[in-house]
């Protein structure tokens, strides 16, 4: 081939190199772009590519949707035990309960044997309006039959509500009757109640027991405080026992009630929020008035925001047993399909400067916590708190300690006494809440009959409620254990009755038989008598010695 001829020929040789170079760049590119991504790519854009590698690349068909719904929970689980992922579906149910109200139809429900029972109907709801009744067993939702294995509390409470005037057609099965009556509710608001119980223990103590802390708390409890007002309370004690928390606010609005201007609530802090402390403003109307505060193991979050404050400041004294230990703020961020993430941002401190979150890192076993508390005999002896954080002082030289919960100023233990194996069955089986619904439902016409939780307790008393059970959990295959049964009897009583007064009465009745032979309210009522409510300031080394040496 001539010299002239391969320069002809350059331009089509160049251009052949051209195409079969991209060729190999391509098969290469297909083949091989997902064994090593752009070194350059942060951590971010790896889980982005991660997935797009999938969704291109994988054996077989993957709905990707799916597959980050699984692993948003996961990645927050690595950061705290209080960052979590909520689903479009669950964040409207998680957050009813602080919302102040819901739209549904106005009923109280417990599931047995795969079918929705009615227990409670809210007074002038729109369930009671439409004529449901308390007993009355619900089997089909929009004409649809809703028993069995689908019936769970979260499928039930998606059925049952709904938006506000959207209506709802129920298939009915009535106490004694075989024919479903079918009623149609018109979905109306419904409040939720943080305030369960306001009531006088005595003729000069009020007490309140607050549920959780949500967005209508502090009205509900300047209402709370005005109708024992009316009653000439000189004392209160506020019940946060297995108040789980809830909206920081509401407990510094509650706080701001009992102390004085310029008096530190709490304060919060975190890597990107730089630090923001609460103050009492000092109009808070009850500022002097003696004060308890009752806490367990199940008060956290915001109670413990509050029992802070109250014992950190001196303002009052804290009653019963440790406390959760969350100390960790969350701020809720909502994605647009209305799913959301709670996350951490920072930490809360109380006004001594502790953090009373507990330990949650290196294998900490977090959620089992109260029962390694449990076993240590935490619940039993004072002697058996054990303090993993850092002490610090209360306004008067108080010594408090931070890493784990609110320490109570007087120690509560859990009544043991009359406690066997057959009373724990009996209460963890669920057959106690089982019998309780069924003796409801068959005696309902006379038990709705009485005025209040006494006239119940006196006639539960005489039908001999105990009995009654140990035949109905012998049935249901809890054996029958005499000197046990007769040990425990006074627990399954007051197990027992509570739930059947629970049913046919409300929340606050159930609280004040509970509270009558409470240990707590017992200790709480003696201090007041005493004049002790507010704590005394410690002895001096000085005086301590002093005292020694006389």
């Amino acid at each position: 081939m001539s010299k002239g001829k391969n320069y002809r020929l350059m331009p089509f040789w160049m251009a052949i190199s051209v195409v079969v170079g991209i060729l190999i760049g391509s098969f290469y590119a297909n083949h091989f772009s997902g064994n090593r991504l752009n070194i350059i790519n942060s951590s971010g854009n790896k889980l982005n590519n991660l997935l797009h590698i999938i969704d291109d690349q994988y054996v077989d068909t993957v709905n990707i949707n799916d597959l980050v719904e699984k692993a948003m929970p996961q990645i927050l689980s690595e950061l705290d035990p209080h960052s979590v992922y909520i689903t479009a579906r669950d964040g409207e149910i998680a957050n009813d309960d602080l919302r102040g109200s819901f739209s549904g139809i106005g009923i109280e429900f417990t599931i047995r044997q795969d079918t929705i029972r009615v227990q409670n109907v809210i007074g002038n709801g729109p369930a009671e309006r439409a004529g449901v009744l308390a007993g009355d067993k619900i089997v089909e939702v929009d004409d649809s039959v809703f028993v069995g294995k689908k019936v769970t509390n979260e499928e039930a409470m998606h059925r049952l509500k709904g938006p506000k005037d959207t209506k709802v057609k129920l298939g009915i099965l009535r106490y004694g009757e075989n024919k479903v009556h079918h009623i149609t509710v018109t979905r109306g608001e419904i409040p939720t109640k943080s305030v369960t119980a306001c009531y006088m223990l005595d003729d000069e103590s009020g007490y309140i027991k607050i549920r959780n802390f949500g967005e209508n708390t502090y009205p509900e409890l300047l209402i709370a405080l005005a109708k024992l007002s009316q009653k000439g309370f000189s004392n209160l004690v506020i019940d946060l026992r297995s108040n789980t928390g809830g909206y920081l606010e509401s407990a510094v609005q509650i706080a701001n009630e009992f102390l004085s201007k310029g008096q530190l609530i709490v304060y919060t802090e975190g890597r990107r929020y730089p630090r923001q402390e609460y103050r009492a403003d000092g109009r808070g109307s009850y500022q002097r008035m003696p004060l308890v505060i009752l806490v367990d193991e199940g008060s956290a979050s915001a109670s413990e925001i509050l029992a802070g404050a109250i014992q950190d400041n001196d303002r009052g004294t804290i009653v019963g047993r440790r406390s959760f230990g969350k100390g960790l703020v969350q701020k809720p961020m909502e994605f647009t399909d209305h799913s959301m993430i709670r996350l951490t941002i920072a930490r809360y401190y109380t006004p001594s400067g502790r953090c009373i979150q507990k330990p949650y890192a290196d294998g900490a076993d977090y959620n089992g916590d109260w029962m390694q508390r449990y076993q240590h005999g935490e619940f039993f002896s004072q002697d058996s708190i054990k303090h993993t954080g850092p002490a610090y002082h209360t306004n008067n030289g108080r010594t408090v300690y931070g890493g784990g919960g609110i320490t109570p100023d007087i120690f509560v233990p859990e009544d043991t006494v009359g406690m066997t194996s057959y009373y724990k069955e009996a209460s963890m089986s669920g057959l106690i809440l089982q019998f309780a619904y069924t003796y409801t439902d068959e005696n309902r016409a006379k038990l709705s009959s009485m005025e209040d939780y006494k006239e119940m307790e006196r006639y539960l008393k005489n039908q001999n409620s105990v009995e009654k059970f140990v035949s109905f959990a012998e049935k249901n295959g809890l054996k029958r254990r005499n000197l046990m049964i007769q040990k425990s009897h006074k627990l399954l009583e007051r197990f027992v009755n509570s739930r059947i007064i629970y049913n046919i009465l409300n929340e606050q009745a159930w609280t004040e038989y509970l509270n009558q032979d409470d240990p707590a309210i017992i200790q709480t009522i003696r201090l007041f008598r005493e004049g002790r409510a507010f704590p005394e300031k410690p002895e001096s080394p000085e005086m301590q010695r002093e005292q020694h040496h006389a």
